[in-house]
């Protein structure tokens, strides 16, 4: 009887080893081919460990499109996002990245557009009033100017990549109000420039619903994480100055990669 009994264990092991390969083997799996576009946001500048190559670009490898390409291995990665990219800069130099064969892109763009750099420029070293004023005209840009923009810019992403699921990340609120910051500016401007974020958030959203792209916001995920409070994961004012009011590495790793990760 024993020869029998190993006769037919024997293929049985071989049945569940072929089993546990097919079960082990991830369902509908499919090529990636993956484009990083957009802004300092999403090249990671404030993040460090910049890419030499990427010269005035500052790509770091701390970004949250090179930590998710490390976590997935798509089967091709174009990490083309650019410090101080507007809407124009993707349309023009960063959409040759994206075919048709692009399955995944990922996006923060508007921010420049709308006056990112002056109006904190203008908070910073030039008092609540004129932090006010230049917060009302960066929303007014927001909410007139830029979903032209942004139509425009998804139509031509949309052309190039008819099946690519796109997913547009928004921008951090910076401050958390009556904070620990002791210095800097007040709390009446810290409050206009996350006013400033809300707005130029849901112009966004509504630009990206539009065109049937995935919006993720990263309000929430950066919660009790903002300028002034503890464990912030963003840039306060530092040098080199263009790496202020961006999320540290801390920010990329927990704030933008989880909510791309879950979306992509």
């Amino acid at each position: 009887m024993r020869p029998v009994r190993a006769i037919f264990v024997a293929p049985m092991a071989l049945l569940l080893t072929v089993g546990s390969f097919f079960l082990a083997s991830p369902a509908g799996a499919q090529t990636v081919n993956y484009v990083a576009l957009g802004d300092s946001y999403s090249a990671g500048v404030g993040a460090g460990n910049y890419d030499s190559s990427s010269g005035d670009c500052s790509r770091s490898e701390n970004a949250y499109p090179q930590l998710w390409a490390n976590q997935n291995g798509p089967s091709s990665f174009s990490f083309v996002a650019c410090s101080g990219a507007k809407t124009g800069d993707v349309l023009n130099t960063q959409l040759s990245a994206v075919n048709a064969s692009t399955n995944l892109i990922s996006l923060t763009i508007g921010g420049n557009d709308a006056g990112f750099a002056s109006t904190m420029e203008a908070c910073v070293l030039e008092g609540t009033s004129a932090c006010e004023s230049a917060v009302s005209t960066a929303e007014q840009y927001a909410e007139n100017t830029l979903p032209g923009q942004l139509n425009q810019l998804y139509a031509a992403i949309r052309a190039k990549a008819p099946s690519a699921q796109v997913v547009v990340l928004g921008y951090p609120e910076l401050y958390q109000i009556d904070g620990d910051c002791l210095f800097g500016i007040g709390d009446t401007s810290r409050s206009a420039i996350n006013g400033a974020a809300d707005v130029l958030d849901n112009v966004i959203q509504q630009a990206a619903a539009q065109a049937g792209f995935t919006y993720v916001d990263v309000r929430s995920a950066f919660s009790g994480h903002e300028i002034c409070d503890d464990d912030s994961w963003l840039n306060s004012t530092t040098f080199p100055i263009d790496e202020s009011y961006h999320p540290t590495a801390d920010g990329q790793q927990y704030g933008y990669l989880p909510v791309f990760s879950a979306a992509a």
